[in-house]
């Protein structure tokens, strides 16, 4: 678990669209503290720390200090607003933590024995499904991700979720449904996780190339034998005229 994340924050007293702009004209970007049942905070940060944090696998899943005018916080990134076509944080929510709390958080999935796999040794192609997934813990057990073992998986098979391993007192809450039986709600085990697949032979691809030219062809065939029907049919009717 990595605590080492430092965030520096400006208190915002004035909120509002027009604020919001003005201060990402300038380099800042709007953001928000809550949780931890305390009054919220809004702050303002620097874009381009955020955006370079952003960027760090597992930043979204670490435990924050977020430095504010109120003290050092110990806080999660719960919500990121990015800007829909540029690479541009506009707002961010953090949700500050209680030790003795259990909390929601997702982390990666990283796959292990990947230079073992039988099936990437024969050629096939690995497919992860799920590259993060929701899991509850305290604080103190927060991993930095979930590894799966993939250095037995061969050819045309899938590792699922009752694969993945699971640190001591974390629990596994994405992917989960409703028992129909019980009411209650139970994770999906049978959810694939990665599987190494067969590559497709590029003699497939060609004959699925030539049937789909030869059915243009075919179709372009068919026109031209019309449209000579028409001309022929209009030569005959100006000649009987």
């Amino acid at each position: 678990m990595s605590n080492q994340i430092e965030i520096q924050a400006q208190a915002r007293h004035m909120n509002g669209t027009a604020e919001s702009r003005r201060l990402r004209t300038t380099g800042k970007i709007p953001a928000v503290l809550y949780g931890a049942g305390k009054d919220n905070e809004h702050v303002t940060l620097d874009h381009d720390e955020m955006l370079h944090n952003l960027e760090k696998e597992g930043f979204t899943a670490s435990i924050l200090t977020l430095k504010t005018e109120n003290g050092n916080q110990r806080v999660i990134l719960r919500d990121v607003q990015m800007h829909p076509y540029k690479a541009h944080v506009m707002h961010v929510d953090f949700l500050r933590i209680r030790e003795s709390e259990a909390m929601t958080i997702k982390v990666p999935v990283h796959l292990i024995g990947e230079e073992d796999a039988p099936g990437l040794v024969e050629g096939g192609i690995l497919t992860q499904s799920i590259n993060e997934i929701d899991i509850t813990c305290l604080p103190k057990d927060l991993p930095e991700y979930l590894e799966i073992n993939i250095s037995e998986l061969g050819l045309n098979e899938s590792l699922h979720m009752s694969d993945l391993i699971m640190p001591d007192d974390v629990v596994l809450t994405g992917f989960m449904y409703v028992d129909e039986d019980d009411e209650q709600a139970m994770v999906d085990a049978n959810h694939a996780v990665v599987s190494i697949v067969s590559p497709r032979a590029p003699t497939e691809d060609v004959e699925e190339i030539d049937e789909l030219e030869e059915g243009v062809e075919g179709e372009e065939a068919a026109e031209d034998t019309e449209a000579e029907g028409d001309a022929g049919d209009g030569d005959s009717t100006k000649e009987s005229r």
